[in-house]
């Protein structure tokens, strides 16, 4: 392989000199595209959160959380290339892997078009090029059938409580639910996870609401908690738990999403 230089998705130009062939990932959703691809087996190193694949990541060395991953020790994993994301990775992390001269493709995917070009990005880099292409298309045929859904439903999805707090705009989360035919009342609010009040809820009189797996695990209790608020999600009993996953992981997932959340949304083409 000729030298390769890639546009990252923060406009920064990453240089591989030859296919990586020892490949950390600071991303869960990355890391388990990486394996859904073929790239897996030349993963050396994640992080505690990668879960996916299990069997396939549970032997793998553990770099540290997102936040808080652990420079040296991917050092010592001796990388060719470290997979990031904006979001999920401090920029004092990707600047020290630089600095040791280890190229570092950052991600910031805030919409289903940009994963998917993301998607083909990994390709590029680990020389999966097709497999990234095959999936690609999978995402790419899903949107264009829910591009003649006929109706909308206005859908919070909460993220977190005490204090609650919702998906907003320019989040990934945000144009997934809207492209899955969902109108999100806390998409014009500042801040791309805003707190909000039992009370703004019910104010917002969502038909739907949300409550994934992660980062927050929301429980049967909590869900029950909502069934007690003034709005239609609440009366119709239209409050669902969900795989956190579903909602904000790029990769695999995507088409599945775009599937399964218009069915929990009770949305019709």
């Amino acid at each position: 392989m000729a030298s390769l230089i890639l546009v990252d998705s923060l406009g920064r130009s990453i240089e591989l000199p030859e296919l990586p062939g020892r490949i950390v990932s600071l991303v869960p959703s990355w890391t388990e595209t990486l394996f859904e691809l073929g790239a897996g087996p030349r993963v050396v190193g994640v992080t505690e959160y990668c879960v996916h694949p299990a069997d396939a990541v549970a032997q793998l060395p553990k770099v540290g959380g997102t936040k808080n991953a652990d420079a040296q020790g991917i050092l010592r994993l001796r990388p060719d290339l470290v997979i990031a994301n904006k979001e999920e990775n401090r920029p004092s992390l990707v600047s020290a892997l630089e600095q040791a001269a280890v190229p570092v493709l950052v991600t910031d995917a805030r919409a289903v078009d940009q994963a998917a070009a993301e998607i083909a990005l990994l390709g590029r880099a680990t020389g999966v090029e097709a497999a990234a292409a095959s999936l690609v298309l999978v995402i790419n045929r899903e949107l264009e059938a829910l591009g003649r859904l006929s109706e909308r439903r206005r859908c919070i999805a909460l993220i977190w409580k005490n204090p609650y707090m919702a998906v907003g705009g320019d989040t990934f989360a945000n144009d997934l639910l809207r492209q899955c035919g969902a109108e999100n009342p806390f998409a014009g609010e500042a801040g791309r996870y805003p707190r909000i009040t039992a009370q703004q809820i019910e104010a917002a009189e969502p038909e739907v609401i949300l409550l994934p797996s992660e980062p927050y695990d929301f429980l049967e209790s909590d869900r029950l908690e909502l069934l007690e608020l003034d709005c239609p999600a609440s009366r119709d009993s239209n409050i669902h738990l969900m795989e956190g996953e579903l909602l904000s992981w790029y990769g695999p997932r995507v088409a599945r999403a775009l599937r399964e959340i218009p069915r929990i949304l009770e949305i019709r083409g």
